[in-house]
């Protein structure tokens, strides 16, 4: 049945938001502020290796090179300057808000802030595209699911300890992943593996920005850069690379 894995998915992580929720009430306040950076840690750590798996390459001698800067430079210059004017941050804040009033959880002053971080944690990335794509073409939902148990085990760590927001990240996966499920006829061509790598690449550097705000506090306006996602998978179709 296509959406199934995305259906899944969204189950995981409330089942996560769940777990984490009564897990974060047997922790003191201090163990709840490691627990946050230690999933910045490990989140800086994923987007990094992430990232290097598509910069990093072997030579003809086989020696280890890095490549494709300029191209990164570019796309998310492209990226920052097209969401600064937009200003998806501040959808998504005043998304946050809403629901955090629409909720009753009014009185939470971590829950924008878990909501943000949660949903580009697990809502960034190739996975969500190609699992979603997968879905909707041949009702295959393995990779939705396995994304689905690694989201949930995330949910459930930032759940306790950012309170209730990162659970409602169920919301912009139920959307986005839905949606590409729905488009995917139409998506499909658009998922060359010169894409694919473009935009695991560049999902990943996001994902690391991410960890920088889990870690340090909000310090990258993290929504603002995902219009570079979309240069991303366009520079792929050019006629030549950088």
């Amino acid at each position: 049945m296509p959406g199934l894995g995305t259906i899944l998915n969204v189950i995981l992580v409330i089942i996560g938001g769940i777990l984490g929720h009564f897990f974060g009430k047997l922790l003191k306040e201090r163990i709840q502020n490691s627990l946050t950076v230690a999933c910045g840690v490990s989140v800086l750590a994923i987007g990094m290796g992430g990232a290097l798996e598509g910069m990093l390459s072997l030579d003809s001698s086989g020696m280890i090179k890095s490549g494709r800067g300029v191209f990164i430079v570019v796309v998310m210059l492209l990226g920052a300057i097209v969401g600064e004017i937009i200003n998806i941050e501040g959808w998504f804040e005043r998304f946050g808000e809403w629901l955090k009033v629409k909720t009753g959880n009014s009185k939470d002053p971590r829950f924008v802030e878990g909501f943000i971080t949660a949903s580009f944690t697990v809502c960034i990335g190739a996975m969500a595209i190609v699992g979603s794509i997968e879905d909707g073409l041949y009702g295959n939902y393995s990779i939705l699911l396995t994304k689905g148990i690694l989201d949930c085990i995330i949910i459930m760590v930032m759940t306790a300890s950012m309170g209730k927001g990162p659970v409602f990240s169920f919301i912009p996966i139920a959307i986005l992943q839905g949606l590409v499920t729905l488009l995917s006829k139409v998506i499909e061509p658009l998922m060359t593996e010169a894409a694919l790598a473009n935009l695991s690449m560049i999902g990943n550097i996001m994902i690391f920005c991410v960890g920088i705000n889990l870690v340090w506090g909000k310090k990258v306006r993290v929504a603002n850069l995902l219009p570079a996602l979309v240069f991303a998978v366009a520079f792929a179709f050019l006629p030549w690379q950088f």
